[in-house]
């Protein structure tokens, strides 16, 4: 079509196939035919034209014309048809016997390749070359490419869209097939970086090398793998040979660069409109005739077209200023069979708020005939909620195992939202199907399911359940038949076996037992600081009060039979009351120990959250071992000596004698505590509480018991043997028999 000013367009405008309509021939005697499947792309530039020149208001009385040449793409050929147009000769470059040329611009490319290969040609002369087709990072290259516009949108958001489709559809096994093109190497980069960074794996991927692309369904390898590969996805990617498509979707491709092609005629007639506007005035005007401009002079205005054309869409050919593609989702209907219509369905905008970039109406979509769930692509099912992955070795990172989560470890994305209002907002943030279990919070506890964390409830060794019910009405009643034996006693005070072995040592161990009775009650009810306290400083001072009077008793039983002589010392030290000064000294070291022990780290309340399930122990932290094995130290101290001297006098003569009594109250009070250090460091909870308690009432009972109830017994049972004579007649009788 002749103009005023001319455009050419180097199109691939046929591509050599194989007639087989006819079933009989052989592929051999198969009919060459040029198969002209690109026709849309003179047709859109023939449209574009036509379209500028009836509109009046429009260049004014300039008329587009344009040239179409045939692009060939097989490397050395790519440059046959511009040398001709350029030179109208194909053999000497740089040289033209045509006349005066009116081409202003130039349309081509179909490819970055051919786009490169036939701008370095046009370079040479500074003519404007507008590409239409994908597009190409490296053609930005403006060093090397000064005189080449690209129409399409910047490319640079495609892999993010793919991969935000593959994520919308929980699709993270896929397969990858492209052909062997820069930029389709490129995108496949970008794509393949996406795809890790989104935790898709990629099944298999094949390149396929030049433009092979036409046999791609035919190679039997490539085939198999498809078939047996789990994938349910594949993406296809082809830059070049767009012939090899099925035809709809070559149509849609086509729809594309026709539009490019469209936008590149009219980015053309604006830059001539702007060039008219702004050189009325100058020389090229002459005798009334148009003076067609030299291409070089078309790149200022070329450089800052920015227009919306008549669909509404900007065109901009500033890269700098270009915006980024939008890409259309569509699916094809294929329902009746064949009828093969392109729905839109989902739109991809990077200039959408983050998370509402792509869009896509589920509803509208047609999955292949019998699917009514959209298909799944993974290499292994998400774990259910409680387990966990467990990756296999050598295996891509989609393909795994579930493994249940530990005790208190939880996988559920429900129960990490929940667990986020008391701890961390970065455990919510996991998804259901997790890689690690999250670890339950100190005052909370997997349920069985391991799915959520629960609030752990508070367990200590309360008055109102049945263990702390017995130990509180053991220790009452022990408290209460201690002060009926003290009554006993206070009656009784005047005969021999009361006042034996000093009366005021055995009112003091009375009222001492009482509270070690007593102070085991401290130890039942939930702990506070005062408790906490109480408990150990009272069971220290008071046990060491009961143990320092049997060791005073003790030492009264040495003295009463070593001092049988008148003036010896032994005598003086048992009628001045020597033994009673035992207790104050001893008491008076416990005290001191308790008192740094207070100083320097006191008991305090806290919390055991592991050794119960599903319960949080409060108990009482002693606080510094060093000062708890001190007390603990001197008491096993005192009564390892009260043990000893009261061993070594068992042999005296038996009337009014406690010697064997208070060897085996110490021999039982000793037996408790060391059965007890065993039994409490194995036992949690509540439990240890009891033992610890049960070991008190135990080693006081075992001291009451061994030293108070056999006198009682004869006090109440058998007053017969109470007087002097009874013992002596006893002793005397037994002598006898013996003898």
């Amino acid at each position: 079509m002749d103009g005023d000013v001319m455009i050419a367009g180097f199109f691939p405008l046929y591509t050599l196939g194989t007639d087989r309509s006819n079933s009989d021939s052989s592929l051999d005697e198969a009919k060459k035919l040029f198969v002209f499947k690109y026709y849309q792309l003179v047709l859109a530039l023939a449209f574009a034209v036509e379209e500028i020149n009836k509109n009046s208001k429009f260049l004014h009385n300039m008329t587009l014309g344009f040239d179409v040449y045939n692009a060939d793409l097989r490397g050395w050929s790519a440059f046959k048809n511009p040398f001709i147009w350029l030179s109208g000769h194909k053999t000497i470059p740089n040289y033209t016997c045509m006349a005066e040329s009116k081409f202003v611009a130039v349309i081509a490319g179909t490819s970055g390749m051919t786009s490169a290969e036939i701008g370095t040609l046009l370079e040479l002369y500074r003519f404007p070359q507008l590409t239409f087709g994908a597009f190409d990072p490296a053609l930005s290259d403006h060093g090397k490419f000064h005189s080449l516009y690209q129409m399409s949108p910047k490319d640079t958001s495609l892999a993010i869209a793919m991969v935000s489709l593959l994520l919308h559809f929980s699709w993270n096994w896929v397969g990858l097939l492209i052909s062997e093109d820069e930029n389709v190497l490129r995108i496949l980069a970008e794509l393949r970086e996406k795809i890790y960074k989104s935790r898709i794996c990629i099944a298999f991927d094949h390149v396929i090398p030049g433009s092979s692309m036409t046999q791609v369904f035919n190679m039997m390898a490539i085939q198999n793998e498809i078939n047996k590969s789990s994938a349910n996805v594949l993406i296809i990617y082809d830059d070049t040979s767009l012939e090899w498509l099925p035809e709809q979707i070559f149509d849609m491709a086509m729809s594309e660069v026709s539009y490019n092609i469209y936008n590149a005629v009219y980015a053309v007639a604006h830059a001539l409109h702007e060039m008219l506007l702004h050189q009325t005035e100058e020389a090229t005007m002459g005798n009334g005739r148009w003076m067609v401009p030299s291409p070089a002079q078309m790149h200022p205005f070329l450089k800052n077209i920015q227009f919306h054309n008549l669909a509404g869409d900007q065109v901009i050919l500033n890269e700098e200023r270009k915006l980024e593609a939008e890409y259309d989702i569509l699916n094809i209907w294929n329902f009746p069979e064949g009828l093969e219509i392109k729905m839109k369905i989902g739109k991809f905008s990077t200039y959408a708020p983050y998370g509402h970039q792509l869009s896509v109406s589920k509803d509208m979509i047609e999955w292949a005939i019998g699917a009514t769930e959209t298909p799944r692509s993974v290499c292994s099912e998400s774990c259910a909620p409680g387990f966990r992955k467990s990756f296999q070795g050598g295996k891509a990172i989609c393909c795994f195992d579930c493994t249940p989560c530990l005790n208190n470890e939880i996988s559920n994305r429900t129960g990490m939202e929940g667990m986020a209002t008391t701890t961390t907002a970065a455990a919510a943030a996991a998804a259901a199907d997790m890689e690690q279990c999250m670890k339950c919070p100190d005052h909370q506890y997997a349920n069985k399911k391991r799915t959520q964390c629960l609030p752990k409830a508070a367990s200590f060794l309360a008055h109102d359940e049945p263990l702390g019910m017995g130990l509180v009405c053991m220790a009452l009643c022990l408290s209460t038949f201690t002060a009926l034996i003290l009554g006993v006693f206070l009656k009784y005070q005047d005969i021999p076996i009361v006042k034996a072995n000093n009366l005021a040592l055995s009112f003091i161990l009375l009222i001492s037992l009482i509270f070690c009775f007593l102070c085991s009650l401290l130890f039942i009810g939930c702990p506070n600081i005062v408790t906490c306290i109480l408990q150990q400083i009272t069971f220290g001072v008071v046990f060491t009060v009961a143990v320092s009077t049997v060791l005073a008793k003790t030492v009264t039983v040495v003295l009463a039979f070593k001092a049988t002589s008148p003036g010896r010392r032994m005598r003086w030290l048992l009628v001045s009351g020597a033994p009673n000064f035992i207790i104050p000294i001893c008491t008076l070291i416990q005290v001191t120990l308790c008192g740094l022990w207070l100083g320097t780290s006191p008991p305090f309340v806290d919390t055991d959250a592991h050794s119960e399930y599903g319960h949080a122990i409060i108990l009482c932290n002693k606080g510094s071992l060093t000062a708890v094995y001190c007390v603990l130290g001197y008491l096993v101290f005192l009564a390892l000596t009260s043990f000893t001297v009261a061993y070594l006098a068992r042999n005296l003569p038996d009337t009014f004698n406690e010697a064997k009594f208070l060897t085996f109250s110490m021999l039982v009070f000793c037996s408790v505590w060391v059965t007890f250090l065993p039994v409490y460091h194995s036992a949690k909870g509540k439990v240890m509480v009891a033992v610890e308690v049960f070991s008190i009432l135990s080693s006081s009972a075992g001291l009451l018991g061994c030293i108070f109830v056999p006198k009682c017994y004869i006090i109440l049972i058998r007053p017969e043997r109470i007087s002097l004579h009874g013992f002596k007649g006893k002793m005397h009788t037994g002598r006898n028999e013996s003898s």
